[in-house]
């Protein structure tokens, strides 16, 4: 059974469908790709499967389980977590007391403390644990949004764009840190422009143009899909 099925979710503003129909599975222990130019519907898509948007049409499964009418924070409890396209951080409180935060509504939450600080080692946070994520680059910012999701100990996991503002080297450590949680058996869902990291960790991809799914696949076929190509990795 699919850790996450969406299945022909149409969302409509007035005349014009952001989303059309789509369709989309993630199975536990994969990397799951979502790709596609700027307006294709990917954020939107997100809005829908974590509960900030209903859907004009169409059904979302969390484990089998219909949650298409479930509010974010009952999906939260079904095993759900999401980063967002624009950095979401708690500016106020402090790289591990943004992590806390999160720990403290998650199913672990007697464990909290010591969940965050293996959390923030895995990470490579410890060093800059009582700061102000006001203070760090978008790279640094982002992977605290990323240890934030994860301290809810989600079954799927939604990253919108986690590697925006990256550099190479911590684009590659962030790839293993994706694997690593595949092989633990998360089922992670990845929107992302930067094409390197897609086809090295993703284990199948979806591509999305005008609200539609174009293409589905692993890496390779979508890779060279003409269709793909035509619409959007051919003018990346």
């Amino acid at each position: 059974m699919a850790s996450l099925q969406v299945s022909g979710v149409t969302v409509a503003f007035g005349g014009n469908r952001a989303l059309d129909g789509v369709g989309l599975t993630a199975e536990s222990g994969h990397v799951t790709g979502l790709i596609g130019p700027n307006g294709a519907g990917k954020s939107t898509l997100f809005d829908v499967v974590s509960g900030l948007r209903r859907p004009s049409s169409g059904r979302v499964f969390l484990d089998g389980r219909d949650v298409t009418r479930s509010r974010p924070a009952g999906r939260s409890r079904h095993g759900l977590a999401r980063t967002f396209q624009r950095l979401e951080l708690f500016g106020r409180l402090s790289v591990r007391d943004n992590l806390l935060v999160a720990a403290e509504l998650g199913p672990d939450r007697r464990r909290a403390a010591a969940l965050v600080d293996a959390l923030l080692t895995r990470l490579g946070l410890t060093a800059i644990a009582d700061s102000s994520p006001d203070s760090l680059p978008t790279g640094v910012g982002r992977l605290v949004e990323v240890g934030r999701a994860l301290a809810m100990r989600p079954k799927v996991l939604l990253l919108d764009e986690p590697a925006a503002g990256q550099d190479g080297e911590e684009t590659e450590r962030f790839a293993a840190l994706l694997r690593a949680l595949a092989d633990e058996g998360t089922a992670v869902v990845l929107v992302e422009h930067d094409m390197g990291l897609v086809m090295s960790v993703c284990d199948q991809v979806y591509v999305l143009d005008l609200g539609k799914v174009i293409a589905v696949g692993p890496p390779d076929l979508v890779r060279h899909d003409e269709t793909v190509l035509a619409a959007y990795l051919g003018d990346a």
